[in-house]
């Protein structure tokens, strides 16, 4: 019988462990977490006497845990956790921060130079402005006439203008 009790304890140990790791350490898609989760419950129901005890231990630990979300919530603590976990500063355009031009289909047909190598991707130079650009795939030396072949949202796709 102790054996199995260590065994439990053990899983819930580590169970919280990865949990925790998912939270504040492993960014990822939640694999640890939902691993650590399946740890903990497995070890309550190693440490139940018979299916329905581990769920009455199971729907204990629950309750627990929403009281303790809870009294967090209440007493701030819980807020002063969840600002040290998110980022919660905000780039505003008075502060500098703008957003990208989504306006490009009127480069699209027009002619231009290569500013730098576009291996694929690099500046060019269309209508006098400098604009970023992506090749459809080939290596463009610097200097080369370019004329762009497609624009997909905020990419102005280009290739190697024939008339070179």
């Amino acid at each position: 019988m102790d054996v199995f009790v260590g065994i439990s304890l053990s899983l819930i140990i580590v169970g919280i462990i990865l949990v925790i790791l998912e939270i504040f350490i492993i960014p990822g898609f939640g694999v640890s977490g939902i691993i650590g989760l399946l740890m903990m419950i497995g070890g309550v129901f190693l440490v139940a006497d018979s299916f329905a005890e581990g769920v009455v231990y199971l729907l204990i630990i629950l309750i627990m845990a929403g009281l303790l979300i809870y009294i967090g919530y209440k007493t701030g603590r819980l807020k002063k956790l969840w600002r040290k976990v998110t980022l919660g500063e905000k780039q505003r355009t008075e502060e500098g921060f703008v957003a990208p031009k989504t306006d490009y289909k009127h480069y699209l047909g027009k002619t231009g130079k290569a500013l730098t190598l576009l291996r694929p991707a690099g500046t060019a130079q269309i209508e006098g402005e400098r604009v970023d650009v992506v090749t459809d795939g080939s290596f463009i030396p610097k200097d080369s006439a370019i004329k762009v072949i497609a624009v997909e949202g905020t990419r102005i796709i280009v290739s190697r203008e024939e008339n070179e």
